[in-house]
This record gives C-alpha cells, sequence and structure tokens, in this order.
C-alpha cells in the first residue's frame, strides 16, 4: 500500500493530476497506520503482522 501511495505520488505530480497526489497521500497514511499497528503487535484484519 506504501509503494502503491508512492507510485501514485510521482504519476500525479509528474502529469499534474491533483486526483492522483491526493490518493497518493491517503494510501502512504493509511499504509503507514497499518505498518505501525502491526509492528506493535496489534491484530490488523484478523493477522498479527501487517507487511
Amino acid at each position: 500500500m506504501i509503494t502503491l501511495g508512492l507510485i501514485l505520488l510521482v504519476i500525479g505530480w509528474v502529469a499534474g493530476i491533483s486526483i492522483l497526489w491526493t490518493i497518493g497521500i491517503v494510501l502512504l497514511v493509511v499504509g503507514a497506520v497499518l505498518w505501525v499497528l502491526g509492528s506493535v503487535g496489534h491484530a490488523v484484519g484478523g493477522r498479527r503482522h501487517y507487511w
């Protein structure tokens, strides 16, 4: 999810499409939150680890 967010950010920045920029930022934030929750041991989506 973090990688997809970075790809969308780059495509949105290069092409000048603001909706891709916004979606990329949202995916980066959600991916980072899930990564942190999974790394501290909190079960995410029924799984003990999220990666």
